[in-house]
């Protein structure tokens, strides 16, 4: 049985990207979230398809589309919100995360 954790959300704009490219990918529409040691600012999100939920897996989801979270990464994103942004400058998963004391320029890497 999977749980849906209350500091976790996926924009719908977020979910239906998701759902995309898990359509054209023939993947379940599951989306990972994973933080790891790097960047210009200390950590790095990681983004992909995950193929599925594991036990220790935080989950959120939104229009049917799931947003997992490993228990070691979900300490420093507790409260964050996935959004799917298009700007002039390109497209990009965003993540608005609570627990970052600073970020970089490009948004894919944070400070605790």
């Amino acid at each position: 049985m999977t749980t849906l954790h209350p500091d976790l959300s996926l924009s719908p704009s977020a979910a239906a990207r998701v759902a995309a490219i898990a359509e054209r990918q023939g993947k379940p529409a599951m989306l990972r979230l994973s933080v790891e040691g790097g960047g210009c600012s200390g950590f790095q999100y990681k983004f992909g398809l995950a193929e599925a939920i594991e036990p220790d897996d935080a989950v959120a989801e939104t229009a049917g589309v799931k947003l997992v979270v490993d228990s070691v990464s979900l300490d420093l994103v507790r409260g964050a919100a996935v959004d799917f942004v298009e700007t002039l400058g390109g497209t990009a998963f965003r993540v608005e995360n609570p627990q970052a004391a600073s970020g970089c320029g490009c948004g894919s890497s944070f400070a605790v």
